[in-house]
């Protein structure tokens, strides 16, 4: 038949590309879990850690001081607007259960995620509408951009939700999920179409999720990177603390220039690791 193979082509091509990108969903969700986790352990680690060497060093300079005490506001910013997208995700997940009709379609977005990784996408992506990181925000306007920029449609917001949740992920803003509606019906639909008409179409959606499988590979190198980062500040926060208390005297105005040097290097690892902590993937 006139055609035929081409739409065969197209189909085949436009069901392998969105199993890669349902793959690539799932490997930056679980990347940007796995930096959600290490940021809170690290920020609980490197702060205990700051806060007990600053209680036994006489003369502690402000600086150093200072800029724990940055840290230590960055983190529980960062902490209280996850425990407040969890329990905001928890409320549309009991919606979600006992509601019918538009009220599960509602409930459905981000409830379908799971808090943790909701949490993660919002705390790795997050950007509200107003061009706001949403960790700057705080109380229920963080947990609700959290949840509008999610796809979730927050409820209190008057929020229509997206069907089935699967528009969690995002770069820029919810990606968009009818593309891989086309390639779950395609054989069913489009085997009565003409056939030029379909291999069209499903060209064109398999170039869509091509441009958006290349983004997600992006982000979830840059999530690599974030943790990396992560990881050799705080690594470096430890290894400036062991040296100090070897070899430094518990006062610091006994230090040496080396010693000196050496509080300056804990200070900056510090500071990254603040900045680290809220930084968000474009």
């Amino acid at each position: 038949m006139l055609n035929h193979n081409a739409k065969k082509q197209a189909i085949q091509n436009l069901e392998a590309s969105q199993a890669s990108y349902q793959n690539w969903i799932t490997q930056v969700t679980e990347k940007a879990e796995e930096l959600f986790h290490q940021r809170l352990k690290t920020a609980e680690t490197c702060i205990q850690e700051c806060e007990d060497y600053v209680n036994i060093l006489a003369n502690s300079p402000k600086e150093f001081d200072k800029t724990v005490a940055e840290y230590k506001i960055e983190y529980r910013q960062f902490r209280d607007l996850s425990r407040q997208i969890e329990l905001e995700v928890r409320q549309q997940e009991t919606i979600r259960d006992s509601a019918v009709g538009a009220g599960v379609a509602a409930g459905a977005g981000v409830a379908a995620l799971g808090p943790t990784a909701a949490i993660a996408i919002a705390t790795t992506f997050g950007t509200a509408s107003t061009g706001t990181a949403i960790s700057a925000l705080s109380g229920a306007a963080a947990a609700n951009a959290a949840l509008a920029w999610l796809g979730g449609g927050a409820l209190a917001a008057g929020g229509a939700g997206m069907a089935g949740g699967q528009a969690l992920l995002a770069l820029a803003g919810p990606i968009g999920w009818t593309i891989g509606g086309l390639a779950i019906a395609g054989g069913a639909v489009w085997s009565h179409s003409q056939n030029e008409k379909v291999a069209k179409e499903a060209t064109q959606a398999d170039m869509q999720l091509r441009a958006e499988i290349h983004k997600l590979r992006s982000a979830f190198k840059e999530v690599a990177a974030l943790s990396i980062l992560t990881r050799r500040h705080a690594d470096g926060v430890r290894s400036c603390l062991l040296r100090l208390y070897e070899q430094a005297p518990v006062d610091y105005s006994q230090f040496s220039q080396e010693q000196k040097e050496m509080l300056a290097a804990l200070i900056n690892h510090v500071h990254s690791l603040s900045y680290l902590l809220k930084k968000k993937i474009a």
